[in-house]
């Protein structure tokens, strides 16, 4: 059987992408130069990254509208007809890059286009271009959008002003100063969408890369009693909890040391070669007179090409046990390469944590 090739995700802004983007706009502004566009737009695409290729279309989007009369304002018009029919792929990017990139002298005009095209894709990166322009300005807008209707804007008033957004720059003001986007969070802390709380989350779990004492404050504030906002909170904290954080073990009601017997943890198969899956067990036992909450994960000591380990902390299970009960665990995970980590052969050791504490040990051996 013939194993299918992954194609790359820079595809999704091929040529057939900028033909027809190109197609859409010239059918809403015959003034637009189409042939100008693609010229522009097809150069050495081949070597360009996904979100190079979203630059260059709003590049070519202003090579193509220099006939256009109205400048500006008159690509916002053919831009905001051509949102609805380009489908929310990547090229729904295009937009609010194009905004980010040419219409920060039209800061409140253009901001109300982002708000407008976020429901066609997403402006979480075209809107950080006026976060970084002046903060508090965007930002006293973004807390407006973090009380609108609409899911996909409350969404990009948070997503919008992460501080470390994948793909994008870090917004330093944020990052420095996490108290600035506070009242969009406060507003959003017990949001019914799922969309926007997992975007909350991931606000503040950037934010527990340089001061996790302002989260777990903020944490503690807003209280968990609320379904959504422990969602939230639970999310938020799990790199503190990975990094076996007592107050974000405590404010999950695992702060204490559990009581346990654990029974056997074993790795099968001992050893493997790249590409093959391992597979975890465990048995815990309770030894305690109460229910104890249990905050389970695994930590694998990756081998480095200099022999020296890594370590990396991965989820295994939350539960409360019961007095006296015991539960059987397990997890397989494929050990392959990615861009982010190659491995190394040698002795891969496994550490089963609970509740921030190491409980047992194994390992694996890799051959390569």
């Amino acid at each position: 059987m013939t194993t299918p090739v992954a194609v790359p995700l820079k595809q999704s802004m091929g040529e057939r992408q900028f033909r027809s983007l190109s197609s859409v706009l010239k059918s809403i502004e015959p003034a637009f130069d189409a042939e100008a566009f693609l010229s522009t737009a097809l150069d050495d695409l081949d070597s360009l990254t996904l979100m190079e290729r979203v630059r260059r279309a709003s590049v070519a989007i202003d090579a193509g509208a220099h006939a256009l009369p109205g400048g500006y304002d008159a690509v916002l018009i053919m831009l905001t007809e051509a949102a609805p029919r380009l489908g929310n792929g990547f090229v729904s990017l295009v937009a609010p890059d194009y905004v980010g990139q040419y219409g920060r002298h039209a800061f409140d005009r253009s901001m109300d286009a982002l708000k407008y095209f976020t429901t066609f894709g997403s402006s979480e990166f075209g809107v950080r271009e006026f976060l970084r322009d002046d903060v508090h300005r965007a930002l006293a807008i973004m807390e407006v959008w973090s009380r609108d209707a609409d899911d996909a804007v409350r969404r990009l008033a948070s997503e919008g002003s992460r501080p470390r957004l994948p793909w994008s720059f870090r917004l330093r003001g944020i990052e420095a100063d996490p108290s600035l986007a506070a009242r969009i969070l406060d507003n959003l802390r017990a949001d019914p969408s799922p969309y926007v709380r997992r975007s909350v989350a991931n606000h503040l779990n950037d934010v527990t890369k340089t001061d996790p004492a302002w989260v777990l404050a903020r944490a503690k504030q807003w209280g968990i009693d609320d379904a959504s906002t422990r969602w939230i909170v639970r999310h938020a904290l799990r790199t503190l909890v990975k990094q076996g954080n007592a107050q974000a073990l405590a404010m999950l009601g695992a702060g204490d040391a559990p009581f346990l017997r654990v029974g056997p943890f074993d790795v099968t198969p001992a050893t493997i070669v790249l590409g093959d899956t391992i597979t975890l067990a465990c048995e815990l036992h309770s030894t305690a007179e109460i229910a104890q909450r249990l905050v389970v994960d695994y930590r694998i000591g990756y081998v480095k090409q200099n022999g020296a380990t890594a370590g990396k902390v991965f989820k295994l299970k939350e539960l409360t046990l019961a007095p006296g009960q015991h539960v059987a665990l397990s997890r397989s995970q494929r050990i392959r390469d990615f861009t982010t980590r190659t491995h190394y052969a040698g002795r891969h050791e496994i550490e089963l944590i609970v509740n921030g504490g190491v409980v047992a040990r194994a390992f694996f051996d890799l051959a390569r």
